[in-house]
């Protein structure tokens, strides 16, 4: 008989509980108020359980598994803290498997939690049996295989420190059938096994003297922040420094709202479709702050021409990134939001005081703001249509008009409309900006604004979408309306794909390749997406018009419920500027 120590026997339950309610309870003791859960053979003890803890977890059920997926993305990416999605077994597990992709590309803590069939026929070809774990042992963090009743409560603790800690993450937690109905006395506080897995580390001050050292040799800085500014919630931080130092700010697709739009050192987005300035700027900086970021293809295009004028630094929270993509000559292994925290308190030591703004880069902010004033983001003067980038700033200006802009989130699908709402809707908060970027993945932007709603109930949640990107989840309406969760659609029907059109006109003579979605020339717009989403009892509505637009964001805003605003909008407008794929800041098209 194995001893027990006193602190686990006290613990410890002194009543059996069935496998499904032990873990129910363990997401209880983990803070969880809501899953997004499609239940099945494999999974329904666990559904049961769910029942029973309903005035503690709030269980929304999706019409697909990857809406629910995206839906806990959604509600992660508001919070910084984990989703939880449930699937049963089978084709609900692996219909998770692109939501648990995105979420590893992109450093997103979601917890999925899969029925698998009993341990007695595991590894047989069972009715709706898949190895789920060997599917996703690639794009998850950490994964779990449940087969001994007792492992419930260690694995939950750990699943959820792994995703929330370090660089956050996906986690898997595949669970069988007959652990599910298994009964326990289960032990509330058990001991975590992570030997070697160490999240934290805050950078020693030797460690960062020389990244001052080099600030100090620097006349033309810049300072390049991505999404592990979001995950660090390090944004005050980094204002901070920027403010200190005044070294101009880009920020990668994940990093927007980190650094305010409005702000006079903000170069808003960098890369393929990012601002002219902030492309120039980093391409001719002699000293480049990484701050939270990958070298991702997106912003360096060709790595090896790709800020090659001056020192790079480079500080992130995994070991793995630094000198992955492009040497660093000053690379800090450490927690983003401590290495600024720190760096703050150096710049304030008297021996620094030389460091301080105070006109040091009068001459680089020459340079900026002539790029600034040569080469603003441009909107193509029509009006014989409502073109979708003008659609997007007039939505930011009535929000901003009517000084809601704090309390609004963005969600979006993938495509133009992604990059147009990047480039004008304008963030000043982080975690109001919710897109996929790695992964990239259309049909996100709906299913993100519930579980971003679901999260932040008194946030006006706005999906800002594509017909195609829309399309591909847009079952999820249902689930609006069933649990009540307001969002808006922005939908900005081209009836194309968009970007692969796009990419079409530049590098293949504009030859069509099944970029068209409509049902011929002389066939309205298809499909009717105003009778599609009455039928799911969400009120819509239809315009073309440039005068009817303004009146329209305004119904969209100020409707009680959720609501659909389908926009007609051209589709031979292009997402300007862009680098093309693999090339230079020489190569950037701006008409």
């Amino acid at each position: 008989m194995t001893a027990t120590s006193p602190s686990a026997a006290l613990s410890a339950s002194a009543t059996a509980m069935s496998g499904a309610d032990i873990l129910v309870h363990a997401l209880v003791r983990q803070g969880v108020e809501v899953v997004f859960a499609y239940p099945g053979g494999a999974s329904m003890p666990i559904h049961q359980a769910l029942t029973r803890v309903a005035d503690r977890i709030r269980t929304i059920l999706p019409r697909h598994e990857q809406g629910g997926g995206f839906m806990a993305h959604g509600y992660a990416r508001a919070t910084g803290k984990a989703g939880v999605c449930i699937t049963t077994s089978g084709p609900g597990a692996t219909n998770l498997v692109t939501c648990l992709a995105d979420a590893k590309m992109d450093s997103i803590p979601v917890i999925a939690i899969t029925g698998q069939v009993a341990t007695s026929v595991l590894g047989n070809d069972a009715f709706q049996e898949t190895p789920i774990v060997e599917i996703c042992r690639g794009i998850t963090k950490h994964h779990y295989l449940v087969t001994r009743v007792e492992d419930i409560t260690r694995v939950v603790k750990e699943a959820f420190y792994i995703a929330t800690t370090g660089r956050p993450g996906p986690i898997i937690i595949d669970i069988c059938k007959d652990v599910q109905t298994a009964r326990h006395c289960p032990d509330w506080d058990p001991p975590m096994d992570l030997p070697g897995y160490r999240p934290f580390r805050r950078a020693r001050r030797e460690e960062l003297e020389p990244i001052l050292h080099a600030l100090r040799q620097s006349k033309k800085p810049f300072i390049y922040a991505g999404g592990g500014i979001t995950h660090a919630h390090a944004a005050a931080e980094l204002r901070q420094f920027a403010e200190l130092t005044g070294i101009p700010v880009g920020l990668t697709l994940h990093g927007l709202g980190n650094f305010p739009a409005d702000h006079y050192l903000c170069l808003h987005m960098l890369g393929m479709h990012g601002t002219v300035y902030a492309n120039y700027a980093i391409n001719d900086a002699d000293l480049l702050l990484a701050f939270g970021v990958r070298f991702d293809d997106r912003v360096t295009g060709k790595l090896s021409e790709f800020a090659k004028h001056g020192k790079i630094v480079h500080i992130d929270i995994d070991k793995s990134e630094i000198h992955k993509n492009k040497y660093a000559h000053i690379p800090v292994h450490g927690d983003i939001k401590h290495a600024l925290a720190d760096l703050n308190a150096m710049l304030r030591e008297e021996a620094n005081a030389d460091l301080i703004a105070g006109g040091r880069y009068t001459d680089w902010w020459r340079q900026i703001d002539a790029w600034r004033a040569s080469d603003p983001l441009r909107i193509p003067e029509r009006d014989d249509a409502i073109l979708p980038q003008y659609a997007i700033r007039r939505l930011w200006e009535i929000l901003r008009d009517r000084q809601i802009l704090d309390r609004t989130t963005i969600t979006t699908g993938v495509g133009q409309h992604q990059m147009w709402a990047a480039q004008f809707f304008h963030f000043n908060q982080p975690r109001t900006w919710i897109t996929s970027g790695g992964l990239g993945t259309m049909g996100f932007g709906l299913p993100a604004a519930l579980g971003a709603k679901v999260a932040r109930p008194d946030h006006l949640v706005i999906d800002i979408d594509g017909d195609g990107s829309f399309l591909m989840n847009i079952q999820e309406l249902a689930t609006a309306y069933t649990e009540n969760i307001p969002v808006k659609i922005l939908l900005l029907n081209n009836q194309h794909l968009g970007m692969v059109v796009q990419w079409e006109d530049r590098f293949f003579s504009g030859n069509r390749a099944h970029t068209y979605l409509g049902a011929g020339d002389h066939h309205p717009p298809y499909p009717d997406f105003v009778t599609i989403a009455q039928g799911f009892g969400i009120p819509a509505r239809t315009i073309q018009e440039k005068g009817d637009l303004d009146e329209a964001l305004s119904e969209l805003v100020e409707s009680p419920g959720s609501f659909l605003l389908n926009i007609l909008v051209p589709h031979q407008e292009h997402v300007l500027p862009m680098i093309p794929s693999g090339m230079t800041v020489r190569d950037i098209i701006k008409v």
